[in-house]
């Protein structure tokens, strides 16, 4: 089967859980070939790929944002549009439950000008209308750029060229289920959607906090890509989370439950599970395996570590891994700096399974995370950990319904780092009890969390559209 994977943001432009994971899955499908459809925020990104893709990838196809900048509008726009297809852009406007084939049809087989329908007098009549509604307060000028924000990289991906595939399966919602909508649309194809994260909540997050969106357009923002994932949630074959919480988010947000089922990550526990503990040498050592990123709140576990720093002085924290975002880095290693820590140590990217066997247990300090990769590692490996509790990190501590193997670390509010602080000081008391939980976590890892288990239910899903399709599999 040739399967068409919809990336945003991650493989193979960059290292992290995501990415990895997506490497590995691809290998582990020799049987299937894949195209990758991916979207990237800048051209200047085009090619360079941090991964060396498996031989079963046999095309790419790169899309990125920010070249719907550079769109020239052709002149005067000439089509007519219908009343349906005025009402389709006026719910797309206000983030709607519209008609996407109408748009499919528009922007991708009619091929219509994104640039030329936002110069257009069509445009204006339909935001005008829009605005005296929902904002008659506020200055036309600021719709008028909010609305051609939000529009344009959606028009622009409509027009893209759709690559050739079996089935289309996206690994976010957002503008990836939409393009993954719009390969099956236009193919006539079963769409698939896997989320690692809840796609929406963090967009929302982001919003929240952003300062480039006014805060009179911050609900629309976050309605925005409500709108977009309601699009894959609506017109997918089968749609799998990580886990339950997520699942059931999903049926929330407007999913049908009777597609959704829960698929839990894997990681490879017999290469984990030989790594040597460390030996006791006096010193506590902590490890963050984690992406230098906003999301990841670096800066609360550091602060978490200082105060950590005021009641111990054997403790050691290294951060593992690369920069996704540099002025947020320079901010972390500054902090390091004024905090005079000179126990805190950035190593980069590094080999998990080799420094592994420094480390006697690891933290993750993320403000939103699905199941992360690096706390199934740490437990297979037999290193407990203190997580925030957010995505599925609490399940993996202290398990779920009819797990009983115990608690394999702590788990404490986003951003608190008086909490972290405590979490970490009584993991750091003593060694027994740090053996204790890791052998819970690998005992969990090993009965819930094997690789060769997530593949069989990924095998079985695309086993399920051949079997839609009515392909007899030899």
């Amino acid at each position: 089967m040739r399967i068409c994977l919809i990336l945003e943001g991650c493989y193979p432009y960059v290292h992290g859980g995501v990415s990895t994971w997506m490497h590995q899955y691809i290998k582990e499908m020799k049987e299937h070939e894949f195209v990758l459809w991916v979207i990237g925020a800048h051209a200047e990104d085009k090619g360079k790929f941090v991964y060396e893709l498996p031989e079963n990838v046999v095309e790419v196809k790169e899309v990125f944002l920010d070249d719907a900048l550079h769109v020239k509008d052709t002149g005067k726009l000439l089509h007519i549009f219908t009343r349906e297809e005025q009402d389709s852009l006026r719910e797309l406007m206000d983030c709607g439950r519209l008609d996407w084939e109408v748009l499919f049809r528009l922007y991708h087989d009619k091929k219509i000008n994104p640039m030329s329908f936002l110069k257009s007098e069509e445009f204006l009549e339909i935001l005008e209308k829009s605005c005296l509604e929902k904002y008659p307060y506020t200055a036309f000028a600021d719709a008028f750029h909010t609305m051609r924000s939000m529009l344009l990289p959606v028009l622009y991906l409509l027009g893209s060229e759709v690559p050739q595939a079996d089935v289309y399966h996206a690994i976010c919602t957002g503008y990836g289920g939409m393009l993954a909508c719009l390969g099956g649309y236009v193919y006539q194809k079963k769409v698939l959607l896997t989320e690692h994260g809840i796609y929406t909540r963090e967009r929302e997050e982001e919003i929240i906090r952003a300062k480039w969106v006014m805060a009179t357009y911050k609900k629309q923002w976050i309605s925005f890509f409500y709108m977009l994932s309601d699009i894959i949630y609506s017109r997918a074959f089968q749609v799998t989370a990580l886990f339950t919480n997520a699942m059931r988010t999903q049926i929330q947000m407007g999913c049908d439950e009777k597609k959704c089922r829960v698929i839990e990550n894997g990681i490879n526990y017999e290469r984990l599970s030989q790594i040597p503990l460390k030996e006791e040498d006096g010193q506590v050592d902590i490890g963050a395996v984690v992406r230098m990123a906003p999301i990841k709140d670096i800066k609360t576990m550091i602060y978490a570590f200082f105060e950590l720093c005021a009641r111990r002085k054997n403790v050691r924290l290294h951060i593992m891994g690369g920069v996704d975002d540099e002025e947020y880095a320079q901010e972390c290693y500054t902090l390091v700096k004024q905090l005079k820590l000179e126990n805190v140590i950035f190593t980069g990217r590094v080999d998990i399974v080799k420094y592994m066997e420094k480390l006697d247990f690891t933290i993750l300090t993320s403000i939103s995370e699905g199941q992360p990769l690096s706390v199934l590692e740490s437990l297979a490996a037999r290193r407990p950990c203190v997580t925030t509790d957010v995505g599925c990190c609490r399940e993996l501590l202290e398990g779920k319904e009819g797990d009983f193997f115990g608690p394999a670390g702590y788990c404490v509010p986003p951003m608190y780092r008086q909490g972290l602080a405590a979490a970490m000081d009584k993991m750091c008391e003593s060694r027994s009890l740090r053996l204790r939980m890791g052998a819970n976590g690998q005992n969990r890892v090993n009965k819930y969390y094997r690789h060769e288990r997530m593949m069989k239910e990924y095998k079985k899903l695309y086993g399920e559209v051949e079997t839609a399709y009515g392909w007899n599999r030899i």
